[in-house]
């Protein structure tokens, strides 16, 4: 099922919108994410799509029929929730059938839908048995199984792995991705976990504030941010960000970082400027930076702190007024207070605007593209 908002509001009282001006598309069989930090509007969102909450203004589409005033029973939705909402009296047989048995459903039919429904989430050995009797990860399954067995057109996943340590959670990111691409169902998904979005969405919706700041593909929300909210949103750990200060004169960009000046005609053919200077942050993914090798730009600093993750070591730098992290090799012997210089390729810098925050180095280009650094002025 398609699914489009069109302008949505959404108000609880006169003073402000919780949602304001949302477009958004979802596409025919698409998993897509809600993301943001607590307040930004995902769950409201996802309660006017499944109908609980009425718009204050604009218009809700499924496949292109207004639903503003259909009613949560009549959309064909399927949603879990997370506190999995179990009848504690009931098997796990009973629990997957209950929304069959409502809609008065025959009992031999209610039951062998429940039972293929069940096996989907390889629960079919479970059956007889009551909630308290589960594991978290198991009666989050039954909650799944409950919302597919519907065969509903719309599965929505309110947070769905908060419960859930963080083995359980890497399960059912993986049960919860081969259910959905199974079924062809579109599927949204609330999460305050980014990482979760990333890996389980075709796309990802950031939201701040009642609005919608970047929808796009995980590797687009990586690799090109809209702007510094995103960037320091996305990627764990986020992204380093060193003060600097981005020059233009006579048709020539440069900026400065680590007291070191970073020519980037070569990489700016076509620099659409006037002559100005404006302060920046000069951001940088962890990933991207290189410990002793070669690179367009040089930073001198002083370890602060060595995190052993097994695989790397994550190591905190202070470089001037700035902290930032890299990845170093777990063999690399590296102290605590020890002088290092790191380097970077040019291609890998995003450069911010302070005062507006836009991502000044990032056109919005499709992925499989060349990733050249470009100016918007």
């Amino acid at each position: 099922m398609k699914i489009e908002l069109k302008n949505i509001c959404k108000t609880f009282n006169k003073q402000s919108n919780t949602i304001n001006n949302l477009d958004m598309t979802i596409n025919d069989g698409e998993f897509v994410a809600l993301v943001g930090p607590s307040g930004c509007g995902k769950s409201t969102t996802m309660l006017m799509i499944a109908g609980i909450y009425k718009p204050t203004s604009g218009n809700l589409y499924f496949d292109g029929q207004l639903v503003n005033d259909l009613e949560p029973k009549d959309r064909n939705i399927g949603m879990v929730f997370q506190s999995y909402a179990l009848y504690p009296h009931m098997t796990v047989l009973d629990n997957i059938a209950f929304p069959l048995k409502q809609q008065k459903v025959p009992k031999e039919e209610r039951y062998e839908r429940a039972k293929n429904a069940a096996d989907m989430v390889h629960l079919g050995h479970l059956l007889d048995r009551k909630p308290s009797q589960l594991s978290g990860g198991q009666q989050q399954r039954v909650a799944l199984a409950r919302a597919i067995v519907k065969k509903p057109k719309v599965l929505l996943l309110d947070e769905p792995m908060s419960n859930l340590d963080a083995r359980l959670k890497i399960e059912m990111r993986e049960e919860i991705s081969r259910i959905q691409k199974e079924l062809g169902i579109t599927a949204i998904m609330v999460t305050h976990d980014q990482e979760e979005a990333m890996t389980t969405a075709d796309r990802v919706a950031i939201m701040k504030e009642g609005e919608l700041i970047q929808y796009s593909s995980p590797m687009e929300l990586y690799n090109r941010p809209k702007n510094y909210f995103v960037a320091q949103f996305i990627g764990n750990p986020p992204m380093n960000f060193l003060k600097s200060q981005l020059a233009v004169k006579d048709g020539k960009c440069q900026f400065y970082i680590n007291d070191t000046t970073v020519d980037l005609n070569n990489h700016l053919p076509k620099i659409k400027s006037h002559n100005s200077i404006k302060d920046i942050y000069a951001g940088i993914r962890p990933y991207d930076l290189k410990l002793g090798q070669k690179g367009d730009i040089t930073l001198d600093g002083v370890v602060s702190l060595v995190e052993p993750t097994g695989h790397s070591k994550m190591v905190n730098v202070k470089v001037g007024d700035d902290r930032i992290r890299f990845f170093a090799d777990p063999l690399q012997k590296i102290e605590r207070g020890s002088k290092i210089t790191l380097t970077a390729s040019i291609s890998s810098i995003h450069l911010f605007d302070c005062e507006s925050g836009e991502n000044l180095t990032a056109e919005t280009i499709g992925e499989g593209q060349d990733n050249k650094l470009v100016i918007n002025s």
